[in-house]
């Protein structure tokens, strides 16, 4: 017990900058300043460089604030750099430390007893922050937890991915909520942070800002996933395809006389309120064909000069263009050939043309 007593008293002293140690030599050496918050004290041991980093590493993956690092079986002369490079590797290359830390000081002990050094690191982001940073392999899995994140309507999301690509996480919202406008309620603000600067190993943090609180997400969420599974009821199970595309229509114009106007909540707005543009409309179409089954594909361009979306929909083999604005103008469910589509511009390229299918021609004996 007294043994023990000694050495947690000589831990303590080391960890107090005024006070002398062992033989009342001391040397301090503070790179970054930085408050200190707490004390979690362990001795640690480190006789080389990579030994003393990772030491470092393992305090920055607990949240650990302040530890003493037993040197004693380092060469003394390669002490100050070793921990000198040790910090700023933690600090500027190591994912959770460029992540989570603010600061990290030192203090280098000498005399004539062991050597050791006093480490404390401030954080940006706490151990209850740090505990829930995910490890993935790649962006993929990157990819699904940004969507995970928004079927949640969560604020932030974290991950550790280790074969890190450059992505553009913000079309990949955009086009996620375009896909599932009876999922996402509102395009949130998206801030991407990736940690560090370099290097296929990092941390990748997105934080989502939205004008509605989250309760009242989840709420629009189940009242038009309800309006959704109403939409599959409506339609006749047995009917052909093209009967299809019309009761979904149909569905949908029963619904309101509806206001032309833009929304935060675009679909929420729309199914329960009877105000959208044309990009809701036909995002919130493109989704009911889908969950019945039926192929249906969202086009952006322009009318008459104005931005403006619509749909193209299969039939017989042949693809047509379907605006509901334009049906709701018309009375009736109009499907149209790109020759009808006067003033209508698109690009061409990037969707399924108004003709038949190509055909295989039959096998000739030679």
């Amino acid at each position: 017990m007294r043994k023990r007593l000694v050495i947690l008293a000589a831990a303590a002293c080391l960890l107090l900058s005024g006070c002398n140690w062992m033989d009342g030599s001391y040397l301090s050496i503070t790179p970054h300043q930085g408050k200190n918050s707490g004390m979690q004290t362990r001795d640690r041991e480190a006789s080389n460089y990579l030994q003393l980093r990772s030491v470092i590493e393992e305090m920055i993956n607990s949240g650990t604030e302040n530890a003493v690092i037993n040197v004693a079986a380092y060469r003394q002369d390669l002490v100050d750099d070793g921990i000198s490079n040790a910090v700023l590797y933690a600090m500027e290359r190591y994912p959770m430390g460029a992540y989570a830390v603010e600061d990290i000081s030192y203090e280098i002990g000498t005399g004539g007893g062991q050597p050791a050094i006093s480490v404390n690191i401030s954080y940006i982001h706490g151990r209850s922050e740090i505990r829930k940073v995910e490890e993935v392999a790649d962006m993929s899995a990157v990819r699904r937890k940004v969507t995970d994140a928004l079927d949640n309507c969560d604020d932030s999301m974290v991950v550790w991915v280790k074969a890190y690509e450059a992505a553009d996480l913000l079309q990949v919202v955009e086009d996620y909520m375009k896909q599932n406008p009876n999922i996402v309620m509102e395009m949130p603000q998206v801030a991407v942070g990736v940690y560090p600067e370099n290097g296929s190993n990092r941390i990748v943090e997105v934080k989502f800002t939205y004008e509605t609180s989250r309760e009242s997400l989840r709420q629009m969420q189940q009242q038009v996933r309800r309006i959704f599974a109403s939409a599959q009821l409506y339609i006749n199970s047995d009917a052909e395809p093209a009967q299809k595309y019309a009761q979904l229509y149909t569905f949908l114009m029963e619904r309101f006389d509806y206001q032309v106007q833009t929304s935060i909540t675009p679909a929420y707005s729309l199914l329960n309120h009877g105000v959208g543009d044309c990009e809701v409309f036909a995002s919130v179409y493109a989704a009911m064909c889908r969950q019945a089954g039926l192929e249906c594909h969202t086009v952006s361009g322009t009318k008459d000069g104005q931005s403006w979306y619509w749909n193209i929909i299969p039939e017989n083999g042949v693809n047509y263009h379907v605006d509901l604005l334009r049906c709701s103008e018309a009375g009736q469910f109009q499907r149209l050939p790109d020759e009808a589509m006067d003033g209508y511009v698109w690009d061409y390229s990037a969707y399924p043309v108004s003709a038949p299918e190509e055909t295989v021609p039959e096998a000739t004996e030679e």
